[in-house]
This record gives structure tokens, C-alpha cells and sequence, in this order.
């Protein structure tokens, strides 16, 4: 992968996630589309965050800075503690979506490195 945010080597954690909108009531007008991260890659997340916390360096809303792809596309971001899925979940900018020639509802391949 190459361009800003590129991750070099392998990712840590591959897996398959769905990429699904998530739209606040009225009179907001934006969506956010997001995968859900659950399992090992989660819980290894958890383990990230609380070693920064401990560290000094906690984050707002419990996120977690991570590398990561979705369909290739390779971006930074923060993962947010999902309560839902016991999880985490990854917001995926439209400029991502695009480089990867991704959309909602469809199970897309994800990366990360942590």
C-alpha cells in the first residue's frame, strides 16, 4: 500500500466486515458508515487503548488511534468502543469507500495494523 496513511508490512489482523450508514435523527443531515471490529482484533484494540491510557496518552469517547484498510484502501483513524457488538467500530470516509470501490451493505476485506 502506498500514500499518507499507508501501513507497511503485514496488518496484524485481517478480517471480513460489513460496511454499514448509521444517520442521526433530524435535523442533521450527514451519515457515517463504519465496520464493526469484534473478537481478537477488539480485544487487542481494549489492550492498545488501556496501555496508551495507562501511559498518558487516553483518548476522547475511549477511541483508539489505528492503522488500517478497508479494501485495500489504506487510512488512519480512530476506532470507537462499540456498545452494541462489545466491540469496536471504524469510520470509513467517503474518499476511502471510493478508493476502494466499496459501498453499504457489502462485506469488505479489513485491515489492521496495530
Amino acid at each position: 500500500m502506498s500514500g499518507p496513511g499507508a501501513a507497511a508490512g503485514d496488518p496484524s489482523f485481517e478480517l471480513a466486515a460489513e460496511l454499514w450508514r448509521w444517520t442521526p435523527e433530524p435535523p442533521a443531515k450527514a451519515s457515517w458508515y463504519f465496520v464493526t471490529i469484534t473478537g481478537e482484533a477488539a480485544d487487542a484494540i481494549r489492550a492498545l487503548g488501556f496501555e496508551r491510557s495507562a501511559l498518558g496518552g487516553a483518548r476522547g469517547f475511549g477511541s483508539v488511534r489505528v492503522r488500517a484498510s478497508v479494501g485495500g484502501a489504506a487510512f488512519e483513524t480512530s476506532a470507537f468502543p462499540h456498545k452494541a457488538s462489545g466491540g469496536y467500530v471504524l469510520p470509513v470516509k467517503a474518499a476511502v469507500r471510493r478508493a476502494a470501490g466499496v459501498s453499504e451493505g457489502e462485506t469488505v476485506a479489513v485491515g489492521l495494523w496495530l
